[in-house]
């Protein structure tokens, strides 16, 4: 309910202050109109001398006050604004609820306000927890919604279909170790979430209060010797990802309070603990640790200060800054009781009767570690909040809390590493952490959630660095199987990803968490059970060929990561200047010319938009052969179980031989494109005419012709010769496709 001055009053005020005086010359006969939109009072005092004019009002009922002034005058007025302490929301949204602070703070205001109508919105992902908000379930005037601040359409929904005019934003991802990792989520949900919800609330303009809830790490590190703490007008100097996206979204909040005249509070807040809170932070995975007898690892040296709170406290210090803070005005949430890290463990320690030189276990600090924070928190306490919590009782409340709800967040084994890395898989409730299988704590069992946590195939070896660890996918294809089955042979860490390839998010948490040297991608759609699938299956083999491969190689090339991509040779058709039988072979550099097949053309699509980085050594595969003959995606045991087949020379991959130079190739930092094929082409005939000698001698075959192929077929097949000179240069031993059909595939199963 903004004054405003009209027209030529050069100042608007806002009840955002109690009190306010200010003064202003104004030129001889000046007439200005003062004017009030909402409660003002009846009465007011005008009280005037030759030289000055002061004025005082009362709001509480409309008022439209006219001046006609015939004097050069200084005026000065002084209003009495109302006292914030009567601010009344009516239905409130807060953000990331299933939280851990959020929770209490629901379920605080649920129980307290029943005249308040509190909607709560959570995406619920891994931090997140519907049991947080129990207390509240059955509760009249509560509404759970399941839904992203980041969604555009579901947060104007709300705004409008629940009338909301009061938001308390507390959704955020706030790990700083995953900050390190996985940036770009802390980006999207801290910053691109908030612009959201500040949108909204000025589209709608309906919204009276909005909190926006963020941390005391945006003032960065305070001084060690400094005896007064970070004040509310504190430069902001965020030194790790985390806190500069909090920052970033402060600077967003502000300027949607200056440009549109949003009601914005902020909040910046010590660290909390308590009750519900999942052990990522530093007090619950202490105490979750000491509850398996494990040890309690410290980054650093543990001489990090931080300032703790119990999230009860807390929880009251948000019901007094929604109903007495000030709009425009940010409140530090703290306490001048400072604690280091390696205090905290000792205390844990003393509350489990463990020794602390025993139990405690330093590790490798954090790429960024501030070693304090320091709040003055003086202008919450003058609204009425204090800190009623000691730390030993806060501290006990949440060991007997923890040690009654050993099962609350399921199997929590990966988020007690010393460096955990989380991620949430879209869909699903799969999380995916760093480390070795002695790093595992006891799992707790699970509930509502799953955890998993990834274990190297060659764990027994992890004491030794190795100088490669491959990242592969593709782990239910044939080359993906084989691939894990030479790395296990060479003794080569590798993972098998976990994400799908079109969802970069869930990539980019494989390679936080395995962190790899080179990544494999065996992954794609061939059909099922051939390339004609592709034909009625086109949405999805794009999606996969194409949108996924290039997902895949732009993540890594972020990260700086050399791709081998398995691709296809598929591509070429015999024609004018390469015939049939003429020794002539398609090389590297020209361009893809059959696109008889859906299969083809997303295969040559995605190769030629390859081009444009150079993180990748793609390999162009044709015809794969083993000698497994039991594998229905071998070309051999494929075209034996026809009745008919066409002769046409070919070039063809034998896998036994070219998958260990594919590894090689990668220790070689190889890029660039590679015709993956032995030298030479065979025919269909000499395939089986060797099959029949060396196999099944009363194997009989017939043929047809392309015209007669066609008929039975839905797409047309690609036929082609690829020069393989340039893989010979690299590679001088690689046999010729004949020479390496006997010795890898005929005379292994000879009968």
């Amino acid at each position: 309910m903004p004054i405003k001055v009209i027209p030529w009053f050069p100042l608007t005020i806002s009840f955002g202050l109690t009190d306010y005086t200010t003064s202003i010359r104004f030129p001889s006969s000046t007439i200005f109109l003062l004017s009030s939109e909402g409660e003002v009072s009846s009465t007011f005092s005008l009280l005037h001398s030759s030289s000055q004019i002061s004025l005082s009002l009362s709001l509480s009922l409309s008022l439209s006050l006219s001046l006609s002034l015939s004097l050069s005058l200084l005026v000065c007025y002084h209003f009495k604004l109302p006292d914030m302490g009567s601010y009344t929301p009516k239905n409130i949204l807060i953000t990331g609820a299933a939280g851990f602070i959020a929770s209490h703070v629901a379920n605080r205001l649920v129980r307290s306000y029943p005249n308040y109508k509190i909607v709560v919105l959570d995406k619920l992902d891994y931090c997140s927890n519907l049991k947080n908000l129990s207390p509240s379930k059955s509760s009249r005037n509560f509404k759970f919604v399941k839904g992203d601040v980041g969604s555009a359409d579901l947060v104007n929904y709300l705004l409008i279909t629940e009338s909301i005019d009061t938001i308390m934003h507390f959704a955020a991802q706030t790990h700083v170790d995953n900050s390190f990792g996985n940036s770009f989520e802390f980006t999207k949900n801290n910053i691109y979430g908030t612009h959201v919800l500040l949108e909204a609330c000025k589209v709608t303009g309906q919204v009276r209060r909005f909190i926006h809830v963020s941390t005391d790490e945006v003032y960065g590190e305070t001084e060690e010797d400094a005896v007064v703490g970070n004040h509310e007008a504190s430069q902001l100097l965020p030194t790790n990802p985390y806190s500069a996206t909090k920052a970033g979204a402060e600077m967003l909040a502000m300027a949607y309070g200056r440009s549109y005249g949003l009601p914005v509070i902020t909040t910046r807040g010590n660290n909390v603990y308590g009750p519900n809170q999942f052990p990522e932070k530093l007090i619950p995975k202490f105490i979750l640790l000491a509850m398996q007898g494990k040890n309690l690892p410290i980054h650093g040296d543990g001489s990090n200060v931080r300032s703790y709170l119990y999230c009860e406290d807390v929880a009251e210090a948000f019901e007094v800054i929604l109903h007495k803070g000030e709009v425009g005005h940010v409140y530090n949430i703290g306490t001048k009781k400072e604690r280091r890290v390696i205090d905290v463990a000792k205390d844990i320690c003393k509350l489990f009767s463990k020794d602390p030189e025993a139990s405690i276990k330093f590790v490798e600090n954090r790429p960024f570690n501030d070693q304090r924070y320091f709040l003055d928190d003086q202008k919450l306490k003058n609204l009425g909040w204090s800190e009623r919590t000691t730390w030993e009782e806060g501290l006990k409340k949440t060991m007997d809390w923890y040690t009654n709800n050993p099962c609350w967040w399921g199997d929590v084994s990966g988020a007690l590493l010393p460096h955990p890395r989380m991620l949430m898989i879209p869909g699903g409730m799969e999380r995916f952490f760093e480390g070795s299988e002695e790093e595992k704590p006891t799992s707790f069992g699970s509930t509502n959630t799953r955890m998993v946590v990834p274990s190297s195939k060659n764990a027994a070896n992890n004491h030794q660095k190795h100088p490669f660890k491959f990242l592969i996918y593709g782990r239910t294809g044939w080359i993906g199987g084989l691939l894990g089955k030479l790395c296990e042979k060479q003794g080569i860490p590798f993972e098998y990803g976990r994400g799908r390839l079109e969802d970069r998010s869930s990539l980019i948490g494989d390679i936080q968490n395995i962190r790899p040297t080179h990544v494999f991608n065996a992954a794609g759609v061939t059909g099922r059970p051939n390339v004609d699938w592709c034909e009625s299956h086109k949405t999805e083999t794009i999606r996969t060929n194409v949108a996924g491969t290039l997902t895949l190689v732009d993540v890594c090339k972020e990260h700086g990561i050399l791709v081998i991509n398995y691709a296809t040779g598929c591509i070429f058709e015999y024609n004018a200047t390469h015939l049939e039988g003429s020794g002539i072979g398609f090389k590297e550099e020209d361009k893809p010319n059959f696109i008889g097949s859906f299969y083809s053309k997303t295969k040559a699509m995605v190769e030629e938009l390859l081009r444009e980085y150079d993180n990748v050594c793609t390999l162009r595969v044709r015809m794969p052969i083993s000698s497994d003959l039991s594998n229905t995606r071998n070309f051999i045991t494929k075209i034996s179980r026809y009745n008919k087949v066409v002769n046409i020379p070919n070039s063809m991959t034998v896998l036994d031989e070219l998958l260990p130079i594919s590894i090689e190739m990668a220790k070689r930092n190889l890029k660039g494109i590679w015709n993956f094929t032995n030298p030479g082409v065979v025919s269909h005939n000499e395939i089986l005419e060797m099959y029949r000698d060396y196999i099944d001698p009363k194997f009989k075959w017939s043929n047809f012709t392309l015209e007669e192929q066609a008929k039975v077929i839905v797409a047309p097949r690609s036929n082609n010769e690829m020069d393989a000179s340039k893989l010979k240069k690299e590679f001088p031993e690689l046999l010729s496709i004949k020479e390496s059909l006997i010795k890898y595939v005929f005379k292994p199963n000879k009968k």
